[in-house]
């Protein structure tokens, strides 16, 4: 198992309108998809409060590349992501790293 920490920076004042969308529209498209994930967070102390951390497991390397890309191209998302964008941006970064766990990690 691997886990995807991704680390989304939004658009000042947008973070009502991200956190809509994983609600509304990604969650359930990833289920489509089999895209499982492992938590959310919001930073509440760091270096921005504009942040938002999630968590996805995958069995391995092959799996994720397969699943995100069906995600990506997915017509549905394309198609609500615009709608959800029609006023501006939300997303201003995005960071990802893909993690191994320890031997001695609680969460393998």
């Amino acid at each position: 198992m691997i886990h995807e920490l991704r680390v989304y920076t939004t658009v000042p004042g947008r973070m009502p309108n991200l956190i809509k969308r994983f609600e509304t529209v990604t969650l359930g498209i990833w289920k489509k998809h089999g895209i499982r994930q492992a938590g959310f967070w919001l930073t509440m102390i760091g270096e921005s409060n504009q942040e938002m951390t999630y968590l996805l497991e995958w069995e391995n390397l092959d799996e994720r590349q397969k699943k995100w890309t069906a995600f990506q191209t997915d017509p549905e998302w394309i198609a609500k992501r615009d709608e959800t964008e029609k006023d501006g941006a939300i997303v201003a970064n995005v960071s990802v790293q893909i993690l191994q766990p320890l031997p001695f990690s609680s969460v393998k």
